[in-house]
């Protein structure tokens, strides 16, 4: 009999540590932004790159993720001199391993020796294993973020970035969609554009016969709708980025520019693109960053790909731009 209590004992367990059902009334959540970058620490003009879908770990998988890529993209990126880098989840292959977390401080060194800022946002793939566990080997990992999942960041007098995590609850009433709803309301004055940063997409292209398991889900859509009524009435413009999908999109809903970037290194997945994607090339795989730069009276954007990730040196091509002006 005690044998059978045990078992259903660690059952329950296990069954609770998801990253859904850990609890999230006691986090950090307060108002306004956790970390800030002052104008006079800003380059003109400013720079921020976003991606994610990295998947560091040990080199010698090159079936879950690809090393050489991924080092190129690392190095490629501190080339850009960026202000930020946003990361937008997945960034270890499995959270649980910390060895991978070891890998990514090795394979990012160098963001590190040109002080470069770099702002994490969970996956699914942090919550690889037992979720508890691996929430607290990303709160090691990152010790700035512990007992955070979800912040903001400003980025000078003129961006503000909200990295939101979509492994846990964004439906109306969760702890996460109140203080959403509180910083989209008292976005500084200053803010031109807003960054939110998540690892599941709100928009996606819809997937009928591969990955369909990636489509948004009614957690993401949430998030969705709230910007959807919310982002008029602001004066900053919204661009959400995203992954979980191996590839680029572009998407607008309601004047909310929507990204997929989940070009870092992770396995690539094909996308039957739909009529509303900006994006419409077919060219694949697309393993790339996003280049945002700041600029007087817009957002200059850049999608930047790798041209031929089976070659042995690296070379990139600019394959989407658009830009974002500034509202009056």
């Amino acid at each position: 009999m005690s044998f059978f209590l045990a078992f259903f004992s660690i059952a329950a367990c296990a069954l609770a540590q998801t990253a859904a059902s850990l609890p999230t009334n006691q986090l950090i959540s307060e108002p306004g932004a956790a970390f800030r970058i002052a104008d006079s620490e800003l380059s003109s003009p400013t720079t921020i790159i976003a991606y994610g879908d990295t998947r560091f770990t040990d080199p010698a998988n090159v079936r879950s993720t690809n090393p050489k890529v991924r080092r190129w993209l690392v190095q490629k990126i501190a080339g850009e001199k960026p202000a930020a880098i946003v990361i937008n989840g997945d960034l270890p292959l499995a959270g649980d391993v910390t060895n991978d977390y070891a890998v990514y401080k090795e394979e990012t060194q160098i963001w590190r020796d040109h002080h470069i800022r770099v702002f994490q946002t969970l996956g699914n793939h942090e919550f690889h294993g037992n979720a508890q566990q691996s929430l607290e080997n990303w709160w090691n990992a990152f010790p700035e973020m512990r007992n955070r999942r979800w912040y903001a960041a400003q980025i000078g007098a003129r961006v503000y970035v909200m990295a939101i995590d979509s492994d846990t609850s964004l439906l109306p009433g969760s702890d996460q969609d109140r203080w959403i709803r509180q910083q989209l309301s008292s976005l500084p004055s200053t803010v031109d554009f807003l960054l939110v940063i998540m690892h599941h997409p709100p928009v996606a292209d819809i997937q009928t016969h591969i990955t369909e398991d990636h489509n948004p889900r009614p957690n993401e859509i949430a998030l969705r709708d709230l910007l959807s009524e919310m982002a008029p009435k602001m004066h900053a413009r919204v661009i959400v980025g995203a992954g979980h999908i191996h590839n680029y999109e572009r998407n607008v809903v309601n004047d909310v520019t929507y990204l997929v970037s989940g070009g870092g290194g992770a396995t690539p997945y094909y996308v039957e693109r739909t009529k509303d994607d900006l994006y419409q090339s077919i060219v694949f795989p697309n393993y790339h960053y996003v280049k945002l730069t700041l600029l007087a009276d817009r957002l200059h954007t850049e999608m930047i790909r790798v041209t031929d990730p089976y070659a042995d040196e690296p070379s990139f091509q600019v394959k989407d731009k658009f830009d974002l002006a500034v509202k009056p």
